[in-house]
């Protein structure tokens, strides 16, 4: 192959920019390779890899950044894994991880969102709640986002930084000393029950994964392969979720053509089980953060599992609420009672 054949074909390759403990980089890979879209990761500080190649970076920055081709062919870094996945299944539609039924597309989003933003409250939490994990990935972290050869005296210094910087941000996704014993209490259940549905269907809505298998794999991605307590649950819990977990990494050889998904209201009892533990725990959450924003708020606090949740407002989630919503009101009447019946006494239902 000529070197101007090796250009053009690397210019085809997809270029992200992430993290290894970064849970939606492990996302974006894993759909990557699930979806035998070619790419190259870069991992390291991505802002700096990102000016070096004069590409400006988004704001905020947000792991993975990937490089996307606007309307007019140019290359803009892009950031935030749900509609990066909408904008690649337009592009490549083959290997599909968006059901066709629009009904149970509208159910992935919901454990998609439920992925990527409830379960990261179990990620960040463990990862920085406890000292011997604080300490784990304070060490760790600098070493994979600059170089492993890190001198010791650097080394040092970058770990107080990243540490102190992170752990005043747990703000951010409400693990403080008033949430704690929900956030353990709702991951060691959602451990059990996802390692149940796993007794009935190898992916969440059947035999092919879907873009919410790829946002649970993201953060547990972290939570089984990196934070050590968390790890240690899941071990004793959860051996179902520790072989998907296993296998999520690399589904670049799966027969699709073999494989379906569910129907709807043929999915497990299991599921409905996983989606009672998004009612019971992230819903409340949601509606209260979007009722503080509307009110201008700046701390709130609500029911959750029976126990009293507080935090800062987050603006981001409140999107996130406002994003579900129009994905359920983008379906026709049909569709719209197929969800409603499906999601009865879930608690999922009070969203819509």
């Amino acid at each position: 192959m000529s070197i101007h054949h090796k250009i053009k074909a690397m210019d085809k390759r997809y270029q992200i920019f992430g993290a290894t403990p970064s849970p939606y980089t492990q996302k974006m890979i894993s759909l990557m390779r699930f979806k035998r879209i070619p790419f190259d990761v870069h991992f390291g500080d991505a802002a700096s890899l990102l000016k070096e190649r004069n590409i400006t970076p988004p704001k905020p920055i947000l792991l993975p950044v990937m490089l996307l081709e606007d309307d007019l062919g140019n290359k803009v870094a892009t950031t935030d894994s749900t509609p990066i996945i909408r904008t690649l299944e337009k592009k490549h539609p083959e290997r599909s991880v968006l059901p066709q039924d629009q009904a149970l597309n509208f159910i992935n989003y919901l454990l998609e969102d439920f992925g990527d933003e409830w379960l990261t409250k179990y990620m960040f939490h463990y990862r920085w709640h406890f000292e011997s994990d604080a300490d784990k990935a304070g060490t760790i972290l600098p070493l994979v986002n600059s170089q492993v050869n890190l001198p010791d005296e650097i080394l040092q210094d970058a770990k107080d930084f990243i540490s102190q910087r992170q752990i005043e941000r747990l703000w951010v996704v409400g693990s403080n000393e008033d949430t704690t014993k929900i956030i353990d209490s709702s991951f060691k259940k959602f451990m059990t029950l996802f390692n149940m549905h796993l007794e009935n269907d190898p992916f969440l809505l059947g035999n092919l994964p879907t873009s919410s298998d790829f946002a649970f794999y993201g953060q547990l991605s972290q939570l089984i392969g990196f934070e050590p307590t968390s790890r240690a649950i899941a071990h004793d819990l959860a051996i179902r979720v520790i072989a998907w977990h296993d296998l999520m990494n690399d589904l670049s050889g799966l027969n699709v053509h073999k494989n379906s998904l569910n129907v709807l209201e043929d999915c497990p009892d299991s599921l409905k089980q996983v989606l009672n533990q998004v009612g019971n725990f992230y819903i409340p959450v949601l509606l209260a953060n979007a009722k503080a924003i509307e009110d201008g708020k700046e701390f709130w606090e609500t029911e959750v599992d029976g126990s009293v949740w507080k935090q800062k407002s987050f603006p981001y989630q409140s999107k996130c609420l406002i994003w579900i919503r129009d994905e359920f009101n983008s379906l026709n009447d049909v569709d719209k009672k197929r969800v409603l019946d499906f999601l009865d006494g879930t608690g999922c239902e009070n969203l819509i």
